[in-house]
Order: structure tokens, then C-alpha cells, then sequence
């Protein structure tokens, strides 16, 4: 009892003690950021982009460098909302929602002392978030690179989440149930952390969080129902195209089979009791599209018992077949009463490929018939160079039956249509008279991946006879002890693509989802998601409605007041030896006399780039409000002779309004040169005025000319090449392109040869996944 009294005082300074520790150890923004207390929001924020960029993990290889980004952004979110800020500096913490109501109600009672938040253990901040997303994580460089490539291959399920969001908290449990389940079927899952991927959340349209969007075969579409298991299961399975599975039955069983070889493809029956087709299945066909075709059978269906006894099918266990060339009998089987996405696949890529494929496309040669990495990885590839038609038909079956009896790990067995594939055939086989209208097997090895074959051709025609067989036989056993055995060689031109679609279809497919996409956006996406598609509207009656004015006007003009045909030619020959162009923005300037140059502005930023149809390009000059008159003259003499080209425009960029943009743009053409570890401080102060960025704005990118640096003559053709150089000259207090250091005349030297190899395709390109916007 005595000790009791005694123990108090010692516990009493063990809670104030770590009370001081925690205190001492939360997040000082100031400190993070290193700037002062009293520094301006523009203080704050070129601060941030400097640490920012430089603890970026993507371009910051250090250890430390993830959770050093986090800590930037988190003391920058405190510092860039005012009412954050003067909560720390009057309480020394941000006092976010509830945590901050009672930091001041508990100050308010008793001065120097509060309850912290961590008291009351609400997972709002990243350090409690649940550790079950941290495998999920996405970042910009990962998704772009791996992520989007791979949404060809399987759909992703992607949450966008924050910190201090109640109804992320709120969708957790849901969340992690359905993303375990659908994770096993093959579904991908991603989450993207809004308050430290915020390139990331802005380039998938994501303004709010929680959000939940679908990416498949790259495009993006958001979920817009109740967050319930069985919305967010029906929202995945509608992303998958409609026609991956076909329901097959007695009635057309034998058609759908019989299609191996039209389509070149082996064909998988599931039977199953289920009566609608299983998400599994649909995710493996929409996987294996490209080499198998799927149907789905349902054995409790009548008008299926013919097709069950057909193939002996146990309707009480989930059954996989794969046919190929024979219809009669499957040629690999697969059943479990619990089919597994592992096996599924490993049964599937075991039977990717008919017995006999008929060589169809470059890729596809490329999988049959790979290159050799080493001895005991060569494959030699037996082909049939045949045609369509009856006449050679029974060449074709012997050819089939020798494969299917000689099957070996080291052999392919494939045939080609000669009038499908001319320039393969006449590789090998020329002007021979003794193959004209007949069958020849080649055996061949590739060699290398720019088209070398080693190769031997059967010296007589393939009648598909006995004799024809032994020799063939005997060839191949002599190749497998010989392998100098293939003595000639030629080199290969590409395949063509026989079973590509064409152009029309392409375009109208590509129609149809931009109409869905609009529809979607229509009824689903707030008004900052519709601005493109209302500025595209806009643009367009804007333009149809002034062209008609201005032609209105102009033919009224004309025959109002038409001038001598000897004093207009006059006039134009001297506006040609000009080469300048008319500053009148409302006025149409002849094409042959003028090069008609616009400012790219917020108004016209979607219509001039965002949406420039394929094959067009804009050439933007970089200026200033200083440099503008001299810098567009010599513009419009270096790019006039260019003017004809009806796919190019030409437009300036004023440095003054849009720095920040053109910077953002510039990051991306970083890639060419290593970035610097000690950040810039004159990055700000770089001058940029006499740059011309060639933007592709249907491709996504930028080629770049930049001006030659003083003492080069010979200057810089596609200043995409020197960037590395640029930096560390330009980092140099005063920029080496500044007006001082030489004449404005000589920034744009050498644009004309720049211009030349753009239209060659000769520059490097710079690809950005979306186009800043213009603001």
C-alpha cells in the first residue's frame, strides 16, 4: 500500500514522456519541404515540385525514396490548404475532421493538453490504411508500362482511395471480398492511392474517391452502382466482349467444330450443369482469343443428349475438350469437379495450336517456328506449300496424317496457301517448273529475327504417296543427326496477315465505342468529365457556322468590288517575297502568300491537338510576350515552304501563360538523358522561347527541336538527340538560349532541315499516355 503512492509519480512522467516522444516524432511539413514558416503558397508549391521530382520512386532509385515521397506529399497537402496550415501552426498538427474538433475542444478546456487522435485509432491516414491494398498498389510508370499491356490478356478491377475518406472505410470489407475472389479466376487488381498518385488518379479521370473503374484491352469505364458484391461481379463480366462463348448444342455442334479451318484454330467444349457459362471460362476464352475458339455446353439443357453420348461426357463433372483437325474425336481431355484456373491453363496452353497450322500470319510463325536460344531449344518447322481446292486436298490429308504420327517436341508441322503467301513460296521454290500446280515440303530453321532460314526442299513434288512419306522420314532422321543437314539459306519478308480485319470494319467498330463512350458519359460522368466532348461539339458549330459567315462575306466581297487581275498579281508576288503573314486573326489569309499561324489556347486546345485526326500533326513555336514578333517572322520563312502539306498546322504557344504545360511535356523527353540528382534552381528561370514541338495528337507524341547552342554551327537538327546536354548547359545560371546571349534570328536556324526529317519520320518521338490539359 505504502509503494502504491510512490508508483504514481514514476508512471505519471513514463505517459509524459511518450507523449513527448510522439510529439517530437509527428510530421513537421515546414521541415519536410525546408522552407520557412511564413513562406508564401507559391514558396510552398515550388518547393514541392522540386522534392517531388527528385523522390519520385520512379526516377529516385533509393531505398527510402517511396516513403520520402510520401512524406513530401503529406506535409504539402498540410501546407497547401490554408486551414490546415493555421491548425498546425496554433496546435502543431493538421486537426483533420473529427480529430481536430476535439484537439479544440479539449484546448479549449484546458490549455496544453488534448487527446491525440490515435486515442480513438480511426484508419484515416496512410499509416493505417489496410495493409491488404499495399500489393495492389499501382504507380504511373507500372501501370502505363505493365498494367495497360497487360488488360489485353485480363480485365482489372481498379479502386482510386485517399486518405480521410469515410466512404473508402465504408466499401473496405465488399472490396476485399470480391477482389480475393475474382483475383483467383484471373481478374486483376489494382489500387491507386489518390493523395500520392495524383498523375496517376487525373490521367484515369478519377475526381472523386472512393471510385471504382474497369480497364480492358486499354480503355477505361467506370462503376456507377451500389458497391455490393454482386454489381461490382456483373460489372467485370460485362466488360468482357459479348461473343467469347458460344452455347453449343446438338443443332450445331458440327458447324461450330467444322469452323477449325476457316478460323486456323483448335476448338474447346466445356461441359458443364451450370446453365449459364462460368466468369472462369469467360476470362480463359477472352485470354486464349487469339489461338482458341470456345463453345459451352449445357448437359441439364435438352437438345444435348446427342452431343453427350457422342464424346461419353459424366454430366455430373465439369468436362474440357479441345479438338482440332478431327471432329470425331477430341484430341485432348481435361476433367475435375473443381476446375481451377492453373489447370485450365495449363491444359490450354499445351493444345494452343492445330496439328497442321496453316501459317496465317507473321506472328504466328514467329510461335510455331521460333528462333533457336540454344542447342537444345532448336525447332525445326516441316511445311506444306500448297493451294486451295479439291485438286489438292489428298496432298494435304497424307501431310496431315505424317504429322499427327510423327508428333515430337523439336517439330512443327504447318502448311501455307501459295497464292495466299506468294512471297514465301518463291523463296523456296522460284520458277522450278516440276512444283508448278503441285505440293512441296520444305523443312526449315529460323535463324534470327530478320528473317534468316536454313532450309532443304524435298526434291520431287508432295503427292502425299507412300514413297513421298519414306523420304520425308528418312530427311527428318538425317536432321536429327545432322543438323548442318539444312544447307541453304535465304532471308524471309514478313507474312501477311490473311485473317486481319478490314479497314471498314475497323473504323466501325472504332465508331461504335466512341459512341458508347459518349453515351456513357452522357448519363454517368459529371460535368468536368464532359467538358472534352461539349468543347468538341462546341468547336465543331463554332467553325461550321463561322465558315459559312466568313464565305458569305467573301463572295459578297468579290463581287462587289473585284480588283485587276495585273494589280492582284502583283501584289501577291510581293507578299511572297515577304514570306511574312497577316496578324488580322478575323481575316483569311491566301494559303499561297501567307503560312497562317494560331495561338494554341485553352478555347482551341481540343480541336487543334486533343482531337487532330491521324496523320496530323501541329507545329507549335514557344514564345514570349518579348520575343513574339521577331521569333513568328522568322518562323513563318523557315516553315513556308511546308505549307502545301495539308496534314501539318502551325500554331505558337505563348511561354508567359502556359510554362507549366510545356514543362510537364519536357519531363517526358527526360527519358533520353539521364535527369541530374541535384535539382535545378534556375529550372524556373530557363528560357524556352524558340522550341517547336511537332505534336501527333491522335498517337500521343512530340517530336522536338530545340535551338542550336551559341558557337554551333552546324546546330541541332532534331534537338531530341542533345538533351542531355541542353540540361547541363541550360542549368547554368543564365540559359545559353536567352535573348542576350545571341540574336533571336539565329534561334530557329536550321528549323527548315528539322521540318524536312519530321516529314521523313526520321526524329525521335517522345510518347505521353494522355495530353496535359491546357489551363
Amino acid at each position: 500500500a505504502d509503494m502504491a503512492p510512490r508508483r504514481r509519480p514514476l508512471l505519471l512522467l513514463l505517459v509524459l514522456l511518450a507523449a513527448a516522444l510522439r510529439a517530437a516524432a509527428q510530421l513537421d511539413p515546414y521541415a519536410v519541404l525546408g522552407v520557412r514558416r511564413g513562406c508564401s503558397q507559391a514558396d510552398i508549391k515550388k518547393a514541392y515540385k522540386r522534392l517531388a521530382r527528385e523522390w519520385h520512386p520512379d526516377k529516385n532509385k533509393d531505398p527510402g525514396a517511396e516513403d520520402k515521397f510520401i512524406q513530401i506529399s503529406k506535409a504539402y497537402e498540410i501546407l497547401s490548404n490554408e486551414e490546415k496550415r493555421a491548425n498546425f501552426d496554433r496546435y502543431g498538427d493538421a486537426g483533420e475532421s473529427q480529430g481536430y474538433s476535439q484537439h479544440r475542444q479539449f484546448h479549449h478546456f484546458h490549455e496544453g493538453f488534448y487527446f491525440d487522435e490515435s486515442f480513438f485509432h480511426f484508419p484515416f491516414n496512410s499509416e493505417r490504411r489496410d495493409t491488404s491494398d499495399e500489393k495492389y498498389l499501382l504507380h504511373f510508370s507500372h501501370y502505363v508500362n505493365e498494367i495497360v499491356p497487360d488488360s489485353f490478356k485480363k480485365p482489372y478491377l481498379i479502386k482510386i482511395t485517399s486518405d480521410w475518406c469515410f466512404s473508402c472505410i465504408h466499401i473496405e470489407p465488399v472490396w476485399k471480398e470480391v477482389a480475393q475472389e475474382l483475383e483467383v479466376l484471373g481478374v486483376g487488381i489494382g489500387v491507386v492511392h489518390a493523395g500520392y498518385e495524383r498523375r496517376l488518379a487525373h490521367h484515369l479521370g478519377a475526381h472523386s474517391t472512393p471510385s471504382i473503374l474497369g480497364l480492358i484491352n486499354g480503355k477505361i469505364t467506370f462503376f456507377h452502382n451500389a458497391v455490393i458484391r454482386e454489381n461490382l461481379r456483373q460489372f467485370v463480366e460485362n466488360l468482357l466482349p459479348g461473343n467469347l462463348v458460344e452455347k453449343v448444342t446438338d443443332k450445331n455442334y458440327i458447324r461450330f467444330l467444322s469452323n477449325w479451318k476457316k478460323e486456323n484454330k483448335p476448338h474447346v467444349l466445356l461441359f458443364d450443369h451450370m446453365p449459364l457459362v462460368p466468369l472462369l471460362y469467360k476470362l480463359t476464352a477472352f485470354a486464349y482469343r487469339d489461338y482458341l475458339s470456345f463453345g459451352y455446353v449445357y448437359v441439364g439443357l435438352r437438345g444435348t443428349e446427342e452431343l453427350s453420348s457422342q464424346y461419353n461426357i459424366n454430366v455430373y463433372t465439369p468436362t474440357m475438350m479441345v479438338f482440332k483437325e478431327q471432329i470425331d474425336k477430341p484430341a485432348d481431355v481435361v476433367q475435375a469437379r473443381d476446375m481451377k484456373k492453373q489447370l485450365i491453363d495449363d491444359f490450354l496452353s499445351q493444345n494452343k495450336f492445330l496439328m497442321a497450322a496453316r501459317l496465317t500470319s507473321q506472328k504466328l510463325f514467329q510461335e510455331l517456328c521460333p528462333v533457336k536460344k540454344s542447342h537444345r531449344q532448336r525447332k525445326h518447322c516441316v511445311v506444306l506449300l500448297t493451294r486451295e481446292g479439291d485438286k489438292f486436298s489428298e496432298a494435304y490429308e497424307a501431310f496431315l496424317t505424317f504429322a499427327v504420327a510423327n508428333t515430337k517436341d523439336s517439330l512443327r508441322f504447318v502448311h501455307i496457301y501459295n497464292d495466299r503467301q506468294p512471297e514465301f513460296a518463291d523463296a523456296f521454290l522460284g520458277d522450278d517448273e516440276k512444283y508448278q500446280g503441285k505440293s512441296a515440303v520444305v523443312i526449315l530453321e529460323r535463324r534470327n529475327d530478320a528473317g534468316r532460314v536454313a532450309y532443304k526442299t524435298l526434291e520431287e513434288a508432295w503427292q502425299g504417296s507412300r514413297e513421298d512419306n519414306f523420304i520425308l522420314l528418312d530427311l527428318l532422321d538425317q536432321l536429327r543427326t545432322d543438323p548442318s543437314f539444312l544447307s541453304s539459306d535465304t532471308v524471309l519478308t514478313d507474312l501477311n496477315d490473311e485473317l486481319a480485319p478490314m479497314f471498314l470494319i475497323r473504323w466501325f467498330y472504332s465508331t461504335l465505342d466512341y459512341i458508347s463512350d459518349c453515351w456513357d458519359s452522357l448519363f454517368h460522368s459529371n460535368w468536368r468529365e464532359m467538358m472534352p466532348l461539349l468543347s468538341l461539339l462546341f468547336s465543331a458549330l463554332f467553325i461550321l457556322f463561322g465558315t459559312v459567315i466568313v464565305q458569305a462575306f467573301s463572295d459578297s466581297s468579290d463581287a462587289r468590288d473585284s480588283p485587276p487581275a495585273e494589280k492582284e498579281e502583283t501584289t501577291t508576288k510581293a507578299e511572297k517575297n515577304d514570306t511574312s503573314f497577316s496578324k488580322e486573326s478575323n481575316s483569311r489569309v491566301p494559303k499561297k502568300g501567307f503560312v497562317e499561324v494560331t495561338e494554341l489556347t485553352d478555347i482551341n486546345y481540343n480541336s487543334n491537338l486533343v482531337r487532330l485526326r491521324p496523320g496530323h500533326m501541329n507545329v507549335v513555336l514557344i514564345l514570349s510576350n518579348a520575343t513574339k514578333t521577331s521569333l513568328l517572322q522568322k518562323f513563318a520563312l523557315e516553315v513556308y515552304t511546308f505549307t502545301g502539306s495539308s496534314s501539318l498546322h502551325f500554331s505558337f504557344l505563348n511561354l508567359n501563360k502556359h510554362r507549366e504545360w510545356l514543362e510537364y511535356l519536357l519531363e517526358f523527353a527526360q527519358d533520353a538523358a539521364p535527369i541530374p540528382n541535384q535539382y535545378d534552381k534556375h529550372f524556373l528561370e530557363r528560357d524556352y522561347t524558340g522550341y517547336v514541338l511537332a505534336l501527333n495528337g491522335h498517337k500521343k507524341y512530340f517530336c522536338l527541336f530545340k535551338p542550336p547552342r551559341l558557337g554551333d554551327e552546324g546546330g541541332t537538327l532534331g534537338a531530341c538527340e542533345d538533351y542531355e546536354s541542353s540540361l547541363h548547359t541550360e542549368a547554368r545560371g543564365k540559359s545559353s538560349c536567352s535573348p542576350g546571349s545571341r540574336s533571336l534570328k539565329n534561334k530557329l536556324h536550321k528549323l527548315s532541315f528539322w521540318m524536312e526529317r519530321l516529314l521523313e519520320g526520321s526524329l525521335q518521338r517522345f510518347y505521353i499516355p494522355s495530353w496535359p490539359a491546357l489551363d
